[in-house]
């Protein structure tokens, strides 16, 4: 990958990624949490959650393959279920939180 192809990555990543680290965290422990347990905070949420979630506290030097791939995946994953503009839009519940587990909140404003 040429530097212009990462720097492009990383941009559109973190365009779509709209929630900060905290609020994705505690979006995956709330939504792994069930009504007598918890799950530990480090297996909380999906894997492609908590692999978002540990790319936004890297820096881009510091990226590997796989957090190459996860990145390549929810730009993908998010441009395919929303407009490009990204201006916030309400939608069913559950499209919400499945989109969040990959760190955009379809509702926060772009």
């Amino acid at each position: 990958m040429t530097d212009l192809e990462l720097e492009a990555l990383w941009d559109d990543f973190h365009r779509v990624v709209n929630m900060t680290s905290q609020e994705l965290g505690t979006w995956l422990r709330t939504s792994g949490a069930g009504e007598h347990t918890e799950p530990l905070p480090e297996r909380a949420g999906t894997q492609t959650g908590r692999q978002v979630l540990a790319i936004l506290g890297k820096r881009r030097t510091d990226l590997t393959e796989d957090d190459l791939a996860v990145m390549r995946q929810v730009v993908e994953t998010v441009s395919a279920q929303r407009r490009t503009d990204l201006e916030p839009m309400s939608g069913d519940g559950v499209w919400r939180h499945r989109l969040m587990l990959l760190g955009h909140d379809p509702l926060k404003p772009a």
